[in-house]
């Protein structure tokens, strides 16, 4: 089991970059996939990206390019850096520990409260 905090969100003009983190308890951070998910109003939550323990990475395709997931082991803590923001990017993200299973990525940890991100046109 383990706990996860999200920070780092803000209001940004479109264009503009944001990075988000997310800190896991616990020292088995490491084994973990991790990914970012993000809840818009009106919308279902959707994977933004995920980053496996060996650190490779995947997106969803709205954010490629624009959006990196990283992670640093040694401080628990997972990252998303996100540039070129756009008003639809609107959302509150969640970070979570995620399965991988035939290539479809599979919440395991409970939600916490995320971080607000807001872009304006």
């Amino acid at each position: 089991q383990v706990q996860l905090v999200e920070s780092g969100g803000g209001l940004v003009q479109a264009g503009g970059s944001l990075r988000l983190s997310c800190v896991a308890s616990g020292s088995v951070f490491s084994i973990n996939a991790m990914g970012w998910y993000r809840q818009a109003p009106g919308k279902q939550r959707e994977l933004v990206a995920a980053i496996s323990s060996g650190g490779r990475t995947n997106y969803a395709d709205s954010v490629k390019g624009r959006f990196t997931i990283s992670r640093d082991n040694t401080k628990n803590t997972v990252y998303l850096q996100m540039t070129s923001l756009k008003p639809e990017d609107t959302a509150v993200y969640y970070c979570a520990v995620v399965a991988v299973i035939a290539g479809t990525y599979l919440p395991l940890s409970s939600w916490g409260q995320g971080t607000q991100v807001t872009v304006s046109s």
